[in-house]
């Protein structure tokens, strides 16, 4: 394997950082390495706010379900699918431009996500740490006022970066049968598959450092499952322009 997959496929979250700041060379390499990533129709539909403000930083950690590395990371960012930009150049272009598409939304969210994944690729590369944030979106319409988000932007998640302060263990993905397909959707074996991978998952929560876990992959979807899962985000998105028409 080259270099570039071995570093893929060594990706973990984490959550304790050293006293150390990220230079800001450094920073601004990362975030145009996530620039370069694919967009489409050249849309660029994302902004990233760098925050910076400590007590910012303080109450993103709380509205974020109390994760204290928001507040303690070298750099929090969050990303934002944006289609104000475009929408907006569009307009001055002349464009009598219709807004609230749900291909907006999904357009505007994927963009975000891919270049945040390039700079997580472009972080690890030179040494950093990183975690994504998702419980952003537990409160995000009060992340939206700190941020003064406007409408038609919506905070999708955070990413704290700095030096690692941990060597945590390599997360075990799902087979690799179990998620590629061949052709057409198939899903005869996955209740099998998904056993071998729960027994799996098991023995690396027994194994791993900073303490074990009697549980495995499906035991940890139920919750997920089992409840609304912030049901105040279509309200939220609908509220914000993105009105999935």
């Amino acid at each position: 394997m080259n270099p570039t997959i071995e570093l893929l496929k060594s990706h973990r979250s984490i959550r304790k950082f050293q006293d150390r700041k990220i230079p800001r060379e450094l920073f601004e390499e990362l975030i145009r390495a996530g620039q370069s990533a694919a967009t489409s129709s050249h849309v660029q539909a994302y902004s990233i706010i760098h925050v910076v403000n400590p007590q910012n930083r303080e109450t993103l950690a709380e509205l974020s379900g109390g994760q204290r590395y928001v507040a303690e990371c070298s750099d929090f960012l969050v990303f934002c699918a944006d289609m104000k930009r475009a929408t907006d150049a569009a307009e001055r272009a002349g464009a009598e431009v219709v807004r609230g598409m749900t291909e907006q939304l999904l357009v505007a969210s994927i963009d975000a996500a891919l270049v945040a994944q390039n700079v997580a690729t472009a972080a690890e590369s030179a040494g950093l740490g990183l975690c994504y944030i998702g419980g952003i979106r537990n409160n995000p319409a009060k992340v939206s006022e700190l941020l003064r988000l406007p409408d038609h932007v919506y905070p999708v998640f955070g990413m704290c970066l700095g030096y690692p302060d941990q060597n945590p263990e390599v997360k075990p993905r799902l087979p690799l049968t179990s998620i590629l397909k061949e052709d057409y959707y198939q899903d005869e074996q996955d209740a099998e598959l998904v056993a071998e991978f729960d027994a799996t998952m098991h023995t690396y929560y027994q194994a791993r450092s900073g303490g074990n876990k009697d549980t495995n992959w499906s035991e940890q979807l139920k919750p997920l499952f089992t409840s609304k899962l912030r049901p105040h985000m279509r309200d939220f998105l609908r509220g914000k322009g993105f009105e999935m028409k």
